[in-house]
């Protein structure tokens, strides 16, 4: 199972996030074609390579391209950008709806965090966090790498951040910042201070990794193909990079999310339709089960099994071609072996078959559609060609 491990030690922010990732990734030019997308003028991206206390990582810098009148205006339009704006954006785009969905995700995360702060409706919230461009660069374009790269599972060190206080719009505030311990206050996240005078996670970075990550523990025993580094702004007293770990785990304990929904007023029709979509869309499993509901309708479960970052598009999925009005979900995890695609020859024909292993032994599972088309082929039945 392909799995990334984020080291946290230093804490974690949106541009040393995308500067890790780039380092996996290895294609700065597929990361600025995609961000083009978004049609967002008036800024340049500069990556460049920083030493940390002897460590070398990638630094990606986000420079606005105005005059300073021009710039006045546009920080007047930061201001006033709302979450409502953000989504526009990036659904007007034509970047790949995943990537829209997770970033939108990471969006609201800093959203809702800023609304408790504040005391304010969620519509209702402007702020520079989310409005600014170099905010919008480091989600989306983290949600681009992480796309591209498609891992199976995505885990986390505990989140060091700082103490202290720094300087912001609103005078003087402590760290961990509000909208930062709002956002692990929400997610559950495993965060500490560490003894560095000033902020290490910002809530762009903890909303990306509250997001991202399934669990927050020690590195887990992988083989380890690639390590990306992301250098932070300042200079410390610790190495101020991010560290990302690529590499497949043998085995895997994987969190999923299992989403239900009742269903008695859906023609067959429909429902058989929505199992397409869902599974066309990243369905890990999709099932129906025969229930009666009140007034002894009959009616059908709908069941979905899905990966974290896959349960809204899948949700809208759901509304959208069902007629339910409500879905729960839960949080389970699943186990996983390990299993690789083979073709096997027989006196019929090769057939497609998963090799998985299992403490040592290897089980051969046949397609059933391989050998379907062999029995069809040659005459025979499916049981006859499991015999061989």
């Amino acid at each position: 199972m392909k799995t990334l491990y984020f080291d946290c030690s230093s804490g974690i922010s949106g541009n040393m996030t995308i500067g890790a990732l780039l380092e996996i990734v290895e294609d700065k030019e597929y990361l600025l074609k995609e961000l083009k997308k978004l049609n967002l003028e008036g800024y340049k991206i500069e990556i460049s390579k920083k030493v940390k206390n002897g460590i070398t990582g990638t630094y990606v810098d986000v420079i606005l391209e105005h005059s300073h009148e021009h710039l006045d205006h546009k920080e007047h339009h930061h201001v006033h950008r709302n979450l409502e704006d953000i989504y526009t954006i990036i659904d007007n785009s034509s970047i790949d709806e995943k990537t829209k969905q997770l970033s939108k995700r990471i969006f609201e995360r800093v959203a809702r965090a800023e609304s408790k702060v504040h005391h304010k409706p969620l519509e209702e919230v402007h702020f520079h966090e989310v409005g600014a461009i170099d905010s919008i660069v480091d989600i989306v374009g983290t949600a681009i790498l992480i796309h591209k790269i498609n891992p199976d599972n995505i885990i986390s060190s505990v989140v060091n951040d700082g103490y202290g206080f720094i300087e912001c719009a609103h005078g003087m505030i402590s760290v961990p910042v509000p909208a930062t311990s709002e956002i692990f206050a929400e997610a559950s996240v495993k965060c500490r201070q560490i003894d560095i005078d000033t902020e290490l996670v910002t809530p762009t970075g903890a909303a990306i990794i509250a997001e991202l990550a399934t669990e927050f523990t020690t590195l887990p025993t992988m083989r380890i193909k690639k390590v990306g580094w992301g250098a932070g702004t300042k200079d410390l007293k610790i190495p101020n990079v991010l560290k990302i770990y690529e590499g497949e785990m043998e085995t895997s304990t994987q969190n999923i999310v299992v989403m239900e929904t009742n269903i008695d007023d859906c023609s067959g029709e429909i429902l058989g339709y929505t199992e397409e979509q869902l599974f066309k869309n990243g369905a890990l499993d999709v099932f129906y089960t025969p229930i009666f509901m009140k007034k002894n309708r009959p009616a059908y479960r709908l069941t979905v099994v899905c990966k974290k970052e896959d349960m809204f598009l899948l949700q809208n999925i759901i509304f959208k071609q069902t007629t339910t009005i409500g879905i729960r979900y839960r949080f389970e995890s699943r186990t996983e072996l390990p299993r690789e695609m083979i073709e096997i020859e027989t006196k019929y024909g090769k057939v497609k078959a998963k090799k998985v292993m299992n403490d040592g032994e290897v089980y051969l599972y046949p397609e059933y559609e391989s050998i379907k088309q062999l029995a069809e082929k040659n005459d025979i039945s499916l049981k006859k060609f499991y015999q061989f």
